[in-house]
Formats: C-alpha cells, structure tokens, sequence
C-alpha cells in the first residue's frame, strides 16, 4: 500500500468514525423544552431512580359536522428495571401543525371552585375532555378535562375527583425547533409535593382526551380543530420529564379518521 492509499484510508476511517460518534451524540441528546416561556415548575434537584420507557399512540377522529376534532392521547410507560416508574415533572402535549384550539367559545371552570365545590359546581360546557389513569399497583382512577384561564393564558385543568389532584395546562406556541412539525402545546406541571421525589409513583398508562363542541357565534365549534382532510396523518409528541432528570419524547402519526357518530360527547370524552 502506497502513502496515498494509506493516507486514503486513514481519511476514511476517521470520517466514518467521526459521523458514528455524531450519529450516537444526536440519539442520545435530551429532546429540548417545547414550551419554555410559560409557567415555571420550582426547582428540585435530580434523584436517583430507574429510567423510564415511554411509548405513545394517538387517535384523531374527525366531526361528521366539519373541522371539530377528538384527540385522545394514550402513553403508557414502564420502568427499564422493572420497578415502579419514576414520577413526572412535566407533560407537555404536542399537537400537529393543521390542529387549532378555540378555547374562547367555550365556559372555562376555575381551579377554585373545583376545590370548594367540586367539579359538578363547573359550568355546563366547560368540561371539553377526560381519560384515565393506572398505576402499578392496579388502581385506575377517572380523569377529567376542563377549559380555564390560568392567569393570562388560556388553558386546561386535568382533574382526578377520587385522589383530589388538580393539574394545569397552559396552552402555548412550541418553540422553534418543534414548528416544522407542531404548531400548539399545552404544557403540564406536576408541581413538588411533600412526598419525596424519589417515593412519587409514577403511572403506567395514562389516557387523556381533547374534544367537544358547543354552537357559539351562529356555528358549532370544537374545541380542537384541524384543516387537514380524513385519511391525512397527523403528528403529535409527548415531551416527558421525570423527577430523575430524564426527558424523553414518544412521537406517534396517526391517520385522520371520520366520525360517523353524531354524539360528539361520547367521543370528547374518551
């Protein structure tokens, strides 16, 4: 082998080893804030604990009624060690770049009357989705969705009635890396707890849904809705962080499909 080849080779071999290491460091770089201009969660440090592995699917259902939209979003994680997940810091919901929200025609229900009086005392229309959540242990427990105000922003309140949790949602624009493929977020704090970071449960499914509609301004509008045709397939993500530190983003692309039901609650609700 002459120096020319020799130097050849040695050129090769250092380019493919170098795109190796820059293929590996962009697998595993943390996913950026999608939302980082909203509400802040108070700091806490980093725990040790097990990572967790997240995986998402997505439905989007389209009225027989025009643009109104269902979003039911379904994650489901497990603990890479097989242990209870780690607990979450943030949710932050993606939505793909044909989906608007309108929450202005819709009742919003505040955070204080959910905790004197409880959600039967929100008013009629405001509540625009729900779901469920399992945990570890085999509990289940009802989720309910609600249209808010959270200071300025307009947002979501995701309650579950039997363990008294409310959590907020501020629905903001994603940040710029996200734009090619979102164009709306709603951001989830899980606020800290008197509970140890290191002892809070996460869920091993969690089901939450996007979808109602109401005649407002001489038309009926959803509460979601999208310019996309049926039989498009649209994106949506979940950028997830966990009281250890890690973040990770399941994406899922899902085919949007038309309602053929009229019950545009049923649907909403999920």
């Amino acid at each position: 082998m002459n120096a020319r080849t020799t130097l050849t080779a040695v050129a090769t071999a250092l380019s493919l080893s170098l795109l190796a290491s820059g293929t590996a460091a962009a697998a595993s770089a943390t996913p950026p804030d999608p939302a980082p201009g909203g509400p802040q969660r108070p700091h806490e440090p980093d725990v040790a604990g097990t990572r967790n592995i997240d995986s998402l699917s997505v439905t989007a259902t389209r009225g027989p009624d025009g643009r109104s939209l269902t979003i039911a979003f379904d994650r489901r994680s497990r603990a890479e060690t097989g242990q209870v997940p780690a607990g979450a810091r943030r949710f932050v919901f993606l939505f793909d770049r044909s989906v608007r929200f309108n929450p202005e025609a819709f009742p919003t229900c505040s955070r204080t009357l959910i905790e004197q009086q409880g959600v039967q005392a929100c008013p009629e229309g405001s509540r625009i989705g729900g779901g469920r959540g399992e945990y570890a242990t085999g509990e289940a427990q009802e989720v309910l969705a609600f249209n808010t105000r959270i200071g300025p922003l307009p947002g979501v309140l995701v309650v579950l009635p039997a363990s008294g949790v409310i959590l907020e949602q501020t629905l903001e624009r994603v940040s710029v890396p996200y734009q090619r493929d979102y164009r709306w977020a709603l951001d989830e704090i899980l606020p800290p707890t008197s509970v140890p970071p290191q002892e809070r449960a996460g869920t091993v499914r969690f089901q939450l849904s996007f979808g109602a509609t109401r005649h407002h301004r001489g038309r009926l509008v959803g509460f979601a809705e999208t310019s996309a045709r049926p039989g498009s397939v649209l994106g949506f993500g979940l950028w997830s962080e966990f009281v250890t530190g890690q973040v990770v983003l399941p994406t899922a692309r899902t085919p949007l499909v038309l309602s053929t039901s009229t019950d545009r609650n049923a649907s909403a609700i999920g």
